[in-house]
């Protein structure tokens, strides 16, 4: 999971998320900019096939996650958010203009990234104590520039929310149940703890909405993110038992549409959306 892979896609989300009025000008670049406008004529050729673009299924994924984090603030006492592997994503920009010193919430990416998502973030007027950007590496269980280091600053009394947004794509499975392993862990020690994620099923590629424009999309965002995309579970029952095996306590997964109310065509069926909880460890 090196940072010149995730970089660009970094940069293309940022674009889409500004393109869409999602996001503040700060974190769009020029880099992402240069790469959706190279990728149009691969969109055109997708959409000219009946498939869907990749702008309009990261803004399903993009969408569905806000959805349940805004539902885990107001329903499930949740005021602390960790967003790991953040990127250029505005969500934390937008979660603190609308909720304010009611929720803290910490950006979290790789040093490289983080420094220059801080610099972004403090020219927009955004920086405070209670919203804030860290370095962390999610592979490393433990030490500074880790989940538990970054953790340790919140508040164990009141809930937290840990959100990752294509992030489980680049990693193969025992990666995968590793990070959900110590994301549970961590939940634990909180009042309260959710987990929300979009991820790739491959019933998705090898089931009844398996096409050639699927296939051509499939082929293209693995491309785009240099590198294979990885199918961890088969189908929602899967999953929940790799997450209940990880430790968390309950689970659910469902296709972004059933949260964008459709509008974003095959875009949001294909991609599925993860809520897992955690009920404090005594």
């Amino acid at each position: 999971m090196s940072s010149d892979r995730i970089s660009p896609t970094a940069h293309y989300t940022g674009y889409v998320w500004a393109r869409n009025g999602l996001s503040h000008p700060e974190l769009q670049t020029l880099e992402g900019r240069l790469l959706f406008e190279s990728l149009q004529p691969a969109m055109l050729v997708s959409r000219t096939l009946g498939g869907p673009s990749l702008e309009t299924y990261l803004l399903a994924r993009h969408r569905a996650i806000d959805t349940l984090l805004e539902r885990a603030i107001e329903e499930h006492r949740i005021t602390q958010v960790i967003e790991v592997a953040c990127g250029f994503s505005p969500r934390g920009w937008r979660f603190s203009k609308r909720f304010g010193s009611s929720i803290t919430y910490v950006e979290a990416d790789l040093p490289d990234i983080a420094a220059r998502k801080r610099r972004a973030l403090e020219r927009a007027g955004s920086l405070s104590e209670h919203h804030q950007v860290e370095a962390l590496d999610v592979l490393r269980d433990s030490g500074e520039g880790s989940l538990a280091s970054v953790a340790d600053s919140l508040d164990r009394r009141r809930g937290l929310a840990i959100v990752t947004e294509g992030l489980l794509g680049y990693l193969d499975h025992g990666a995968v149940a590793e990070i959900w392993r110590r994301f549970a862990d961590t939940l634990h020690r909180f009042r309260s703890g959710r987990y929300i994620s979009d991820l790739h099923l491959g019933m998705v590629q090898r089931g009844s909405v398996q096409t050639l424009p699927v296939q051509a999309f499939r082929f293209m965002l693995s491309a785009f993110v240099r590198g294979r995309v990885h199918l961890h579970f088969e189908d929602p029952e899967d999953t929940i038992a790799g997450l209940r095996a990880a430790g968390f306590d309950d689970a659910e997964v469902l296709p972004a549409a059933s949260f964008t109310n459709g509008d974003l065509g095959l875009g949001g069926r294909l991609a599925h959306i993860l809520e897992a909880s955690t009920v404090r460890s005594s």
